[in-house]
This record gives structure tokens, sequence and C-alpha cells, in this order.
């Protein structure tokens, strides 16, 4: 099967949508004859190739790669790893406390309305929706395409519409509605400011997304595209973030019991967590919907490869960039598990895992003993360690400041080396790799199921789907494991787990027994470790209604640990990020502006 993105779009993209510069919201409109061009089948399936495109939120421009408003790339990367999983307190900004110095703002919720990463954020996705919106404005005047065909080319720029704007609507809340019966496209792009946020999108989020699954296609010849059962997936997220429980239960379950990916397979969890975060092993049976990358195709620069954690690999050593997104130690304690193999839900924090902090390289240094989940090692890595297969981590060495952002990397985003050639791309100033973003993946979609069937009173169910997720954990075959040779580390790994891994399910009935709030609770923790650092955990926080006492918790902890976070605090505002000020002075009209700031910023 073919990559969306291994087909050429060219010339005619580029006449159509234009260089994405600062200034791309005041372009002057396409001609009609231009656009009469594309009013065909191939033309206007190049503009929806031109939607994908957008879901990276990059551009590769003048030998470097900038976002889609002109700005850095990792302001927008779609992982969402700054606004997800920093502000979430997963990760720290990580390098020197003066490095990208916007970042630490956000991280400490001290960005106002003027910090630029909310403005770049904001345009990058109603790129996406311009561009969604073209799609279907083209749409509805091709003639050599068969209504089935337009009905389904039509569902899948709404489920693209939908996810720019479920996107938007999690960051900001109040958002501006711009829909392709709205405008025409010389306004859409003049005028898309002037339309104010005073609507709840909610419902129309929804209606895209049910329209895109009554009308995708369940198999797609192409990877990389949307289907129904990813419509499905989103729809159902969309109304769990509006506590529709009862709305959002079934469609998840269809999807659990009835799903297939786009290429005829079952849905189901793959025996390795690894699989999902290995360019070798993706589009599999666990991913509902990607964002796919790829690197040293032939596309020039770095265009296509990952560029949103440019910055997120360890410092030093192998790798050409940068400290950054470095996990916090809260996260790492909450992978300590008790002697039956689970965790600590409330205090795990008072059963801290063993660091390196202030350890020199020079220096001997004996990992944790103690009980852990596997997945820490997978997700987090940490001196002593097999680093995949680069070598064990070896500490301060990949570390460019552990008194500001402590002394662990990142993980899931590290290309292998043993596939380095084929996955990584170096034609930037950053690392760029091949590893695609799974914006919705199976044991996510367990999860949400478990936590409407907890909601609804289910709570063997709720049980049962995240003992599915545990046993998957549990898997010796899919452990990190010691190497024969550390200092050879692609001569391959022994059979010995490389820490004391213990991890099991609940007790059958453990839920029922102990009642809704701790079912609740163990759903919600078990999302914080099968989804860390993948830019969740802010947004989870924020609609459970938890935010401001888990956030402000983990404040008062790690900086006790590290300097960078000393001082920030969670105020109730902070459950939304603010309206960029450059789109609310760009908005006014009649002397107004059309667009209403958040509460409290």
């Amino acid at each position: 099967m073919k990559s969306i993105y291994q087909f050429s779009v060219g010339a005619l993209i580029f006449l159509v949508l234009g260089s994405c510069g600062k200034g791309f919201l005041q372009r002057t409109p396409q001609s009609s004859l231009e656009e009469s061009a594309l009013t065909n089948k191939k033309g206007v399936n190049t503009l929806l190739i031109g939607v994908y495109g957008a879901l990276d939120g990059q551009d590769f421009k003048d030998g470097d790669m900038l976002n889609l408003s002109g700005g850095s790339g990792y302001a927008v990367s779609p992982d969402n790893w700054i606004y997800g999983s920093v502000c979430g307190g997963e990760a720290h900004k990580g390098s020197d406390p003066g490095d990208a110095p916007a970042v630490l703002q956000i991280a400490t919720f001290m960005g106002n309305a003027t910090n630029g990463f909310f403005n770049d954020k904001w345009r990058v996705d109603y790129e996406g929706i311009r561009r969604c919106n073209f799609v279907l404005h083209v749409l509805a005047n091709v003639t050599d395409m068969t209504d089935a065909e337009k009905k389904e080319l039509a569902a899948e720029a709404k489920f693209l519409r939908g996810h720019f704007y479920f996107d938007l609507k999690k960051m900001f809340d109040k958002v501006p509605w711009i829909g392709e019966e709205d405008v025409s496209y010389s306004k859409l792009i003049v005028d898309q400011y002037k339309i104010p946020n005073d609507k709840d999108i909610w419902p129309l989020i929804e209606a895209d997304f049910k329209f895109a699954a009554e009308n995708l296609n369940e198999i797609q010849d192409v990877v990389g595209r949307a289907n129904n059962w990813a419509a499905k997936a989103y729809l159902a997220k969309a109304y769990l973030y509006q506590k529709k429980y009862a709305d959002a239960m079934p469609i998840f379950e269809d999807v659990i019991e009835n799903g297939v990916t786009s290429k005829g397979e079952r849905y189901e969890l793959r025996p390795k967590f690894h699989d999902n975060f290995d360019a070798f092993t993706e589009n599999n049976s666990e991913a509902l919907f990607s964002i796919q990358y790829s690197a040293n195709d032939g596309s020039g620069g770095t265009g296509n490869a990952n560029q949103g954690q440019m910055l997120n690999y360890p410092y030093n050593g192998p790798f050409s960039c940068c400290g950054f997104y470095q996990p916090s130690q809260d996260l790492v304690n909450s992978y300590r598990t008790d002697n039956n193999g689970l965790p600590y839900l409330d205090d795990f924090n008072t059963h801290p895992v063993k660091n390196d902090m202030g350890v020199p390289d020079s220096v001997d240094f004996v990992p944790d003993a103690g009980n852990l989940d596997p997945r820490l090692d997978w997700t987090v890595g940490r001196r002593g360690i097999p680093f995949l297969d680069w070598g064990n981590h070896p500490g301060a060495a990949w570390v460019r400041n552990q008194q500001s952002a402590g002394p662990y990397a990142a993980l899931k985003n590290v290309y292998m080396q043993s596939t380095q050639d084929k996955y990584y791309d170096g034609n930037g100033w950053a690392p760029g790799n091949a590893i695609n973003y799974v914006l919705i993946r199976f044991s996510d979609v367990l999860l949400m199921a478990a936590e409407c069937q907890a909601q609804v009173g289910s709570l063997d169910i709720a049980e049962e789907h995240v003992n599915t997720v545990r046993e998957r954990a549990a898997n010796p075959d899919g452990w990190v494991k010691k190497y024969i040779d550390p200092d050879h580390p692609m001569g391959g790994v022994t059979n010995v787990p490389a820490a004391n891994y213990k991890v099991s399910e609940y007790a059958n009935g453990a839920f029922a027994a102990q009642g809704k709030s701790y079912a609740i609770k163990a759903i919600q923790f078990e999302r914080k470790l099968e989804l860390a650092l993948e830019g969740h955990r802010y947004f989870d926080l924020v609609r459970w209604g938890i935010a401001q006492t888990e956030l402000n918790r983990y404040f008062a902890y790690e900086q006790t640990i590290t300097t960078d976070v000393i001082g920030a605090v969670f105020a109730s505002k902070h459950v939304r990020f603010p309206i960029p000020q450059r789109q609310i002075d760009l908005s006014v009209k009649n002397g107004q502006p059309t667009l209403v700031q958040n509460t409290g910023y």
C-alpha cells in the first residue's frame, strides 16, 4: 500500500495554497481561473493531500524548517508535547532555563496572551481548517466524480477539519467556527479573524465526525488516510470531553469489538509496547489514525520528517540536539509498583525511584532495584538502563542542566540506531525522524471506553479494559532487556530484564469491590502510565476537573528537585490557554474586537 505522503503534490498545491509565511492570512485570493483548474477529481484529491500535509504543522522553506505560520516547528508539534505533556507535569521544558524562554513561561503557567507560541498554534490549526474548507468549496463544483466519491472525499475533509477544531477547542475553548458554507474562498483568507468566538463549537465538531463516520470507507488503499473507524473513535472522544459518557460508550465498544484498520486488520494491542514508537513497526493494528512521517524520501530537506520533536533528544552523545523535554521525577515515580505489581495511586511520590541527580559520570551509579512498571524504560531514559540500542544511558553526560530540569531524557520520540540510515533525517539543523505520531491508538480507546463504563456504573467492563492494557505491559517479551555487551549495544540483548519489573492486572472484581471512585482513579492513573509523553495529560486533567489540585501538587513536589518550576502556580483560569492577543487585535471590526479573551487573561 502506498503512503499518502508518497504522492507528488508539486506545484499545484503551491499554486493554490501558496507559501505559508507570516502573512498567509493576508494573501491575495487566487484567481477564478486557477480555482477552475482544480475543479476535477485529480485537482480536488491533490488539495486533500495538502490538508493531510498540514497535520504536522510544518513547512520546509528557504533551507529551514518552520511551522505553517512561519515560526519554529516545535511550537506547533501535533503531539502537543509543550501544551499537553510539559504543562501536564509529565516533563520539564529541559535544556537551560534561558533556552526558548517562551516554553518555560507556558510550562509554569506564566505565559500570557502575547506569547508567540499561542499565536503560532492558533494560526497553524486555522491553516489546516482553511485547506479543509477549500477542498469542500472546490468539491461542490466537481463534475467528474460520482456522488459516492464526492461524499467520501467530503467525509475525509470533514474528519480532518474536526481534528483541527478539536485541537483548538481543547487548547483555547472559545474559538470561532469557519465553515465552507459561511464565506467564499476569498473571504476565507482575508476575513477569517472577523468571526466572533461566542458560540460553543462542540455540536459542529460532532457533526463533522458524524458525517465522516457515516461516509468514510472502512478500507483505504493508501496508508495514512482516515477510515470510518477512526472517525467513530474521534466522535466518541468528542462526547467524552463533554462528559456525554452514555453517548461515547457504545461507539468506543463498537470500535473495540468490530473495528478494523484501513488495511482490514482487527484493532488489537501489539505484543510489544515499543512497537508504537518504532518507525519499523508503525501503521500497525494499534494505530487508528497517525500523522505520517518519512525520512530521506527524496522530497528535499526534512519536509516530511517529524520536526515537531527536533529539540527533544538527549544532549551530546550521538544526538545533535538539544536536551529539551526531560521527564519529571513525578512521572518516573508513578511507575513504582507494590508487591502485588499494582501502582501506588495516591502516594507514589513517597516511594521515589532512585535517580542520579548530582552524581558525576565518573562515579558509579546503581539504578533503582525496587519494583517498577516496565513501561517506564520505554518512556524515560535513565542512567544505567538501555536507551533503545544506543547503549546504557550515561547520566549527566547526556543532560544539559540537571539542576534546572532533572536527570532524565524522553524516549518515545527517539529513532533506533540500527535503522537510522532509513528513519533518521539529518538534513535540518536539528534531528528529524520517520516515527509517526499516533493521534489515537487502541490502548487509548480501551482506556477511554473504561472511563465511560466506570462513569455509567459498569465497573467490571471498565476493569476488563484496564486489565487488557496492563496484560500487555506484563508481557516479558516486550520488556527492556540488558545488552549482551553494553559496549556494543547493537550486538543484541539477553533475556535478562534491565530492571526489577513487576506489573500485574487488577484482581477480578477489584473495581466493583472498591467502588466507582477507586475505579475512576485507577483508570486515570493508567492513562498516565500508558500514554505518558504523548501530549494527553494536561487535557485529561482539565476535563477531569482536577488540574488545579494535581498540578499544584506536582509543582510543590517537583520544585524540591529542580529549579525550573520554582514559583509556578496553576490558577483556575489556566484550564484553558489565552486567546492570542495578535488575533484579538486583528479581529477589530467597526472599532471593536470580535474575538473575546478567555476569563482571567
